[in-house]
């Protein structure tokens, strides 16, 4: 009896382990809700209204589009830009016709061209406020481990911002960035040297008018860490700082305090955010996303200085598959066998093969074409 007791709990807890289930609640909200996501600013650009549905709760499916819309932005000064659908459910500009100027309000405007079903939607008219200049980005290394003698072991790498505006005008803040690194294949294969380019996805804002003067100082803008190659031969980043309205500021607030929550059933929800965007013939109808409209500044960097530390996805370990002595035709070469070593001068010669393409050919992960900003930074 005494046995059957000590083991009791721990069949129980196999028991009710084995029967957890994922939970969707039914919900009665309409799955077709407008999602609306579109940035316009000052600058020369072709901009992009995308429009999709919302989804399922519990969903995989990562988008569905809202096609065969008709959209338009208008001023204050009484003119009206139409947007061209260039792929599904993306609405893009003329850049030779449309661009937005500090002072001026714009409106967003939506139908959805369903015929008799067909619904209107329309922005509030959204003032674009002026931005400063960045006054510079920076970075600083950050010393991650070092060896008992203080020699640096690894190393990463913190940047940062600058920027005030005297006239104090522009009140709310918001970063974006777009970084591009260089790496190296260690293999002199034909596909050696490549270009790579991310664009940041973290919400970075700043609220200047709680602040005595407005200064923003030491803002940091993105932690590149030693766990990839982006340090490990030439690193640049642009920074895009753009202008907000208060609307604005709160949307990107309940945005960030909502992807800083672990989710879950009782978490809020993003359909708890308003957007400034509302059907005209429903006013009830809710509506996610949000049209923004900023004025833009901007300024690169380059970092290429040495880093202790860095990590490199193409070692040893990864690439290196076996190595064959002779020089001889190989099997599958060029389909699933790649040859990044040829030693053809004996005694003896020898060929590293790789099952890994990309070990092979830097394209499979970026470009081998030279970005054409690449060599401006001296």
């Amino acid at each position: 009896m005494k046995n059957f007791l000590k083991i009791s709990p721990f069949l129980l807890l196999l028991f009710f382990n084995s029967c957890i289930t994922e939970f969707i609640p039914k919900t009665t909200r309409d799955q077709n809700i407008l999602v609306v996501g579109g940035l316009i600013t000052d600058q020369p650009a072709t901009y992009t209204i995308k429009l999709s549905k919302s989804l399922p709760l519990g969903s995989t499916t990562y988008s569905k589009p809202y096609t065969g819309c008709l959209v338009s932005i208008s001023d204050d000064l009484g003119s009206t830009f139409d947007f061209k659908e260039s792929s599904d459910g993306n609405y893009t500009s003329d850049s030779s016709v449309f661009r937005g100027a500090p002072g001026h309000f714009y409106t967003l405007h939506i139908n959805t061209n369903s015929g008799s079903q067909s619904s209107i939607y329309e922005s509030l008219p959204m003032e674009m406020k002026p931005v400063p200049p960045i006054d510079s980005v920076y970075y600083e290394r950050q010393v991650l481990s070092s060896s008992p003698d203080g020699t640096i072991v690894e190393e990463g790498c913190q940047v940062y911002l600058d920027t005030h505006d005297p006239t104090n005008t522009c009140k709310f803040y918001r970063w974006e960035y777009t970084e591009t690194w260089e790496f190296h294949l260690p293999y002199n294969t034909p596909n050696r040297v490549c270009w790579v380019s991310n664009n940041s996805d973290a919400i970075n804002i700043k609220n200047a008018s709680i602040l005595s003067e407005n200064i923003v100082d030491k803002h940091p803008i993105n932690n590149i860490s030693n766990l990839t190659d982006r340090l490990s031969q030439k690193y640049s980043i642009l920074v895009h700082q753009y202008s907000m309205n208060d609307d604005e500021h709160q949307y990107w607030e309940k945005v960030q305090n909502i992807s800083d929550q672990v989710g879950g059933l009782y978490d809020m929800i993003p359909s708890a955010i308003p957007s400034n965007v509302y059907c005209k013939n429903d006013p009830g109808q809710p509506v996610l996303g949000f049209f923004s409209v900023s004025a833009e500044s901007s300024k690169r960097i380059f970092i290429d200085g040495f880093f202790a530390g860095i990590k490199t996805p193409y070692n040893t370990q990864t690439c290196v598959d076996d190595t064959i002595f002779g020089n001889g035709p190989i099997r599958y070469e060029n389909i699933s066998l790649w040859v990044i070593i040829s030693h053809s001068l004996p005694p003896p010669s020898y060929m590293v093969i790789t099952r890994q393409h990309s070990c092979y050919d830097c394209t499979l992960r970026g470009t081998n074409v030279m970005p054409d900003f690449w060599n401006k930074d001296k």
